[in-house]
């Protein structure tokens, strides 16, 4: 799998679990250590842990991808190394405190290609009724 496609499924799957504010930022420019980076919010020891645990478990169970690190378990910063992407998971207050987004302020954000609406079939007009023909008026 290449490291977008990597990236984006880390983001895919810390929204499954409600995950907030979260970003994927292009490093390649800027970075010889990893390609993306994957920043990602909670609210709580809890969601954190089950953000962390939803990316793990399920990279390594249907991809066969395990982080070559992990660190902070525990703690309010949970780092995945994946080589060529880095995912973050941040209690609020930390990532506003560290600021990572502003220490890569040159990186270039990435957003997922948007699914193509389906084509809705135009409505069609009913069939014009013909014309009523006008009576005399009786007299």
């Amino acid at each position: 799998m290449d490291s977008k496609k990597l990236a984006l499924l880390c983001r895919d799957l810390a929204d499954n679990k409600k995950a907030e504010d979260i970003v994927v930022l292009d490093v390649r420019k800027l970075s010889s250590v990893t390609d993306y980076f994957v920043i990602a919010s909670g609210g709580s020891a809890p969601q954190l842990r089950a953000i962390v645990e939803e990316i793990h478990s399920k990279l390594r169970d249907e991809y066969d991808l395990r982080p070559a690190r992990t660190d902070g378990g525990g703690s309010s910063w949970v780092v995945l190394d994946y080589f060529d992407v880095i995912v973050h998971v941040m209690h609020t207050e930390a990532r506003q405190r560290y600021d990572l987004e502003g220490l890569w302020g040159d990186a270039r954000p990435v957003t997922p290609a948007k699914p193509k609406a389906a084509k809705t079939p135009k409505a069609r007009k009913p069939a014009s009724k013909p014309a009523k023909k006008k009576t005399p008026a009786r007299k």
